[in-house]
């Protein structure tokens, strides 16, 4: 088939139901500067991004007959490249023993400087967290999830998922502070 076949999202779909080379291959270009975005958030380098968009791609493939067409594909894609990632943050870190915590730090609630800072500055602060603070960051502040959900998705308990917010938040200040500030 011709790429002419493929004149909106909806033939691409089904082209790629059909397991159609092309119309896989226009959909992941379409789609992959938005998965890696997505990604990015979850990743700790470039690479690490690109193989969980590419992980994300094989389900997108192998799942696509699922997809309720009536639904935004942004979404779908964006549920299946988070998973994705967070499969792979499991997978890394089974070795590393969570550890339920007696005392949780209150959080501030006030704004404070991180709500000035452009999505760019916030990237740079956020790659310079460790990798657990950035995924319970990113997942609570930006994706909504609760921290029962967090801690259900991460496998912790409930408790980390707040203490591991309140320090990534701490450091995202101490940094804006450092780097960014003067």
């Amino acid at each position: 088939m011709a790429y002419s076949n493929y004149d909106n999202l909806e033939s691409v779909i089904r082209g790629c139901i059909r397991m159609d080379d092309k119309a896989q291959e226009l959909l992941y270009k379409k789609y992959f500067g938005y998965a890696l975005t997505v990604a990015l958030l979850y990743s700790t380098d470039r690479n690490d991004a690109i193989e969980v968009v590419d992980d994300s791609f094989l389900k997108v493939f192998s799942e696509i007959k699922k997809f309720d067409i009536s639904q935004p594909f942004k979404g779908w894609l964006r549920k299946i490249v988070i998973n994705t990632a967070i499969d792979k943050f499991r997978k890394r870190n089974r070795r590393i023993d969570f550890k339920e915590t007696d005392s949780v730090a209150i959080q501030d609630t006030t704004p404070g400087p991180i709500s000035s800072l452009t999505a760019r500055d916030i990237l740079m602060l956020l790659n310079c967290l460790p990798h657990t603070y950035k995924t319970v960051f990113c997942l609570y502040d930006i994706e909504g999830y609760s921290h029962d959900e967090i801690a259900a998705k991460l496998k912790i308990p409930a408790s980390s998922s707040r203490v591991y917010l309140t320090r990534a938040r701490k450091q995202m200040r101490d940094l804006y502070n450092k780097h960014i500030k003067d």
